[in-house]
């Protein structure tokens, strides 16, 4: 007899029912995981343009170092990030400086946030002295 006055004023939960605020936290899952996987999606563009910036860096270097061996510097830029444009100013003696430039568009292709980014244009420029004469 207790038993059930007991049940009774705990309501329905103590034996078992549904309370009234069960499935809230799904509810709220269901309200905050677009906004959690937008999030993740911009972080991992963010990721993969800085990757495009290191990658433009190296394919300036190697254009530079190619240039001062007297090799194309297109070809070698092109070995590190195929598309990107390479401008190369030397006085073509040994000893001069050779001033490599590349630039690249990086693509912002993700699906929800790659519409919203502006493909950014990347930029670097790298200084050797010309080993070979050019």
């Amino acid at each position: 007899m207790d038993h059930v006055r007991a049940s009774r004023r705990l309501g329905r939960g103590a034996c078992g029912g549904t309370r009234p605020d069960s499935g809230q936290a799904a509810v709220e899952l269901a309200l905050a995981l677009p906004a959690v996987v937008f999030l993740l999606l911009a972080i991992v563009q963010f990721v993969l343009v800085a990757r495009d910036e290191v990658l433009v860096v190296h394919a300036a270097r190697e254009a530079a170092r190619a240039a001062s061996l007297g090799a194309s510097p297109s070809v070698a830029a092109a070995h590190v990030l195929p598309g990107a444009q390479v401008e190369v100013r030397s006085d073509g003696r040994v000893g001069d400086p050779v001033v490599a430039t590349v630039a690249y568009r990086a693509a912002t292709d993700l699906p929800l946030v790659g519409p919203l980014i502006p493909d950014p244009m990347l930029h670097a420029t790298v200084t050797m002295r010309a080993e070979e004469p050019q």
